[in-house]
Parts: C-alpha cells; structure tokens; sequence
C-alpha cells in the first residue's frame, strides 16, 4: 500500500513536528533544547514521548506536555500518542545540542 510509512520515517516526522514547538521562555526548540527525551514508535503507529521540563517548576508544566500530545496526534499515521514526563535524569544544560548552545550565545 502506498499510504504505509515505516517506524522509523514516522519517528523522522514526529521529531520534525518536535521541532516545531518553543519554550516560551527560551528561542530555541524543545527538540534542540533537550527536553524530548526519547520519542518511541511501535508497529502499530503508537507513539511514546518520554520528556522533560527545564524545572518541575517550569510555568509551562501543564500546557508543553499537552501541546507535544496534540501535535505529534496530527502526524498523519500516528494512532495514539502518550506524553510521560520524568525529572529523571535532570535537565540540565549540557542536553542542549550544539545549535541551541550556540543560539543563546553559550559557546
């Protein structure tokens, strides 16, 4: 069938809708930020984020986690979608990619 995609080109869409969705608080994407730990895509189109905030104090708490759900659910292919948030490990700086470093001038 020619509307089939594989796991991994769905995973590939689902990071670049990632990419899409800001911090508030920071210029930079959650993706490159650090924030998305994992992204898991499983046979059946089901999709896992394990992610995280700056701080469990982060004012965005409640609305990021529900805005990654919404987004990655309009990825064309994806069936359900569940967004778990861990401080475990920390957020920390050095999660940030190279291009989010040097886009807040810390590099």
């Amino acid at each position: 069938m020619e509307n089939e995609i594989n796991v991994q080109e769905l995973g590939e869409r689902i990071v670049r809708v990632l990419k899409t969705i800001f911090d508030p608080e920071i210029p930079v994407d959650i993706y490159e930020l650090g924030l998305i730990y994992d992204v898991f895509v499983n046979e059946n189109y089901d999709v896992k984020v394990l992610m995280t905030l700056t701080s469990p104090n982060c004012p965005v708490a409640e609305t990021l986690p529900r805005e990654v759900e919404e987004k990655v659910r309009s990825v064309e292919h994806v069936k359900a979608v569940e967004v778990e948030l861990t401080f475990d490990p920390t957020w920390t700086k050095d999660l940030m990619s190279e291009e989010a470093k040097l886009e807040l001038g810390m590099l």
